[in-house]
């Protein structure tokens, strides 16, 4: 296929790579076109497991489904482009759902199989990632990740020292651990579930709730006043999170001993050591 400029993507919400991070590596096992064994592979295999898939720019989900070339798979539409993320283990959004760049769509399975098509002709999906990349580059959008409002609050937790290792692992683990709760695959401990009923009870009777004015950016209407209980809130949730990497990955934080590691196994974890 000749390539015009009339291809190049137009994306408000700026652009993204569909993996993970931009830093992440990312083998690739197959390329696209004729293979040495006289088979034809119409998209690209990389060694991608258990990876963020994200969506590379304005869109919607168009496809979801299984079948026996890609397993299960999702497809998205970029304007004129439909881009198949192949071999996936969670969908994580619905068909028919509207995404921006940097929106989680799936996780993907040991590999990954990509596919992509223009107008409804297959192309080879490096020229579309290179011209993926051209974009964030002129644009300046090299992290694809969207930018969402938050409280402007310093919450403090238990966890503050590692917390970057705790955002990569988020990063890779988080929807899967979502997914799992929703499917009741991970339980989360009575203890836990009771401590945050506990908490929101607390601040329902001392009226934490709504008192400021609710927006999309803070919808309880939480204040400064609520510093404590969120701060409570996000040890329980982190903690939980990692008594969950312990229990169904064997991941622990790199500062856990031996023995923190057995005890993180038979019960929710306890904040790191300093």
């Amino acid at each position: 296929m000749e390539y015009t400029q009339e291809m190049n993507l137009q994306s408000e919400s700026g652009y993204c790579m569909p993996f993970n991070d931009k830093k992440e590596e990312v083998v690739l096992t197959r390329t696209y076109g004729k293979q040495e064994d006289g088979s034809f592979n119409h998209g690209i295999d990389l060694a991608a497991d258990r990876y963020v898939l994200r969506a590379v720019a304005d869109g919607i989900v168009t496809a979801i489904g299984t079948d026996r070339v890609h397993g299960l798979y999702q497809t998205a539409r970029y304007g004129k482009y439909d881009v198949t993320y192949g071999g996936i283990r969670n969908a994580m959004v619905a068909f028919g759902k509207r995404v921006k760049a940097g929106s989680i769509l799936s996780i993907s399975g040991n590999t990954l199989h990509l596919e992509v098509k223009y107008d409804g002709a297959e192309i080879d999906p490096v020229e579309f990632l290179k011209m993926l990349f051209g974009n964030m580059k002129m644009s300046g959008t090299e992290s694809g990740m969207p930018d969402f409002e938050t409280l402007d609050m310093d919450i403090p937790t238990d966890y503050d020292e590692n917390m970057e290792e705790i955002e990569g692992l988020m990063a890779r683990f988080y929807p899967e651990y979502l997914m799992e709760v929703a499917g009741g695959l991970y339980v989360v401990p009575d203890k836990t579930e009771q401590s945050l009923r506990n908490i929101f009870s607390l601040s329902a009777a001392r009226s934490y709730f709504y008192d400021a004015i609710p927006s999309m950016a803070n919808p309880l209407g939480l204040s400064e006043r609520s510093v404590p209980i969120a701060a409570k809130v996000q040890n329980l949730l982190i903690g939980d999170f990692l008594n969950y990497l312990a229990l169904r990955h064997r991941i622990f934080l790199s500062v856990m001993d031996e023995a923190s590691k057995k005890k993180a196994m038979t019960k929710p974890s306890p904040p790191p050591e300093s």
